[in-house]
């Protein structure tokens, strides 16, 4: 539990001040927690990193491009973080559908994408908490997203995009849940 510690630790000094982002961050991280028989036993320490550090692109001395998953999955490459768990956060909750909206599809490509039960795992433990950190289903959560955006907005454009390919990804992990 070392990396996840640290995870936390790590998430706790950039995301704590900004108040709301911690209380979802934190509740990600349990969420996670919960969903960990989703993948492998020697993935759960890195699942749970990866639901600690997902938005620490948001802390304003990291975040540069103003794209969280970009701006974190660089700065936790420069800290030296696994490699795994910083391609996970450059690529968590369709991040790549963003950067496409974003014209930053390049910049992320930085970073490899891997469809698996890991990346399936965080993005269901981050799209099924709210922005405070409240427990929501995944349709739930589409519409709270879609609710603070106007329909120009690059995240509002991202989600009428990404909702049916994530939805796939949360009903995967609910597969695998039922049957672990």
């Amino acid at each position: 539990m070392k990396l996840a510690t640290t995870a936390a630790e790590t998430a706790e000094s950039f995301i704590k001040p900004l108040g709301r982002r911690w209380s979802h961050v934190q509740a990600v991280a349990g969420r996670a927690h919960e969903l960990r028989a989703a993948v492998a036993p020697e993935d759960e320490e890195t699942l749970l990193a990866a639901a600690w550090l997902h938005d620490i692109g948001y802390a304003p001395e990291i975040g540069h491009t103003r794209f969280h998953p970009l701006d974190g999955a660089r700065f936790l490459r420069e800290q030296q973080w696994p490699e795994q768990v910083v391609n996970l956060v450059a690529h968590h909750s369709g991040a790549r559908f963003e950067a496409a909206e974003r014209g930053l599809s390049e910049e992320l490509a930085e970073f490899p994408f891997e469809d698996s039960p890991l990346l399936d795992a965080l993005v269901a433990a981050d799209l099924t908490t709210g922005p405070a950190g409240e427990r929501f289903t995944y349709d739930e959560r589409m519409d709270e997203i879609l609710s603070r955006y106007s329909p120009g907005d690059p995240v509002h454009r991202t989600w009428t995009k990404a909702r049916p390919v994530i939805a796939e990804a949360v009903q995967r992990v609910e597969r695998r849940l039922a049957e672990a």
